[in-house]
C-alpha cells in the first residue's frame, strides 16, 4: 500500500492555505536527501515556510517537497524527501498534523483525554505558547 502521507501533507497545506493561514512544515534536517541550510537546524530539526509568499515554485509530490526560498537574503534550493517531514501545522494557531517518526504511513494518533471514556467532554483547545518550538494540535 502507498504512503498516505503526501496526501495528508498535500491536503492539510491546502486547509492551511484555504484559511489564510501560513503553513510551515517540521523537517528532520538529517533524513537521506534532504537539502535545507544547516545553520538554521536545532536539534536535528528545522522548521519552513512553505507558504506561497516564502516558498517560490513549491512543489509537493508523492516523493519530495521542493522550492526555492530565501534565507537571510541567499536563495537556496530546498528539497526534503516526504518521509522526512515530521509534521505541517499553521503558525498562527497551531493546528496541523505530525507524523511518527520512522513510519511512512501513521500519522501521530491522538492522545485520550486524562479520565476519558464514553461521555467525557472533548478536551479544550490550548493556545499555541508564545516562545520557543510550536505547538502543534492534531487535526480530526
Amino acid at each position: 500500500m502507498t504512503s498516505s502521507r503526501p496526501y495528508l501533507l498535500r491536503a492539510i497545506y491546502d486547509w492551511i492555505q484555504d484559511n489564510y493561514l501560513t503553513p510551515h512544515i517540521m523537517v528532520d534536517a538529517h533524513g537521506t536527501g534532504v537539502r535545507v541550510p544547516q545553520e538554521y537546524v536545532q536539534d536535528g530539526q528545522i522548521i519552513l515556510n512553505i507558504s506561497s509568499a516564502a516558498a517560490m515554485n513549491l512543489v509537493m509530490t508523492d516523493e519530495y517537497v521542493s522550492f526555492n526560498a530565501r534565507f537571510r537574503g541567499v536563495p537556496m534550493d530546498v528539497t526534503v524527501p516526504v518521509e522526512s517531514v515530521l509534521g505541517i501545522y499553521a503558525r498562527e494557531n497551531g493546528q496541523g498534523m505530525m507524523f511518527a517518526e520512522g513510519t511512512s504511513n501513521s500519522p501521530v494518533p491522538p492522545t485520550p483525554p486524562v479520565g476519558g471514556g464514553a461521555g467525557s467532554s472533548p478536551p479544550k483547545t490550548k493556545k499555541a505558547p508564545a516562545k520557543g518550538k510550536p505547538s502543534l494540535t492534531l487535526v480530526k
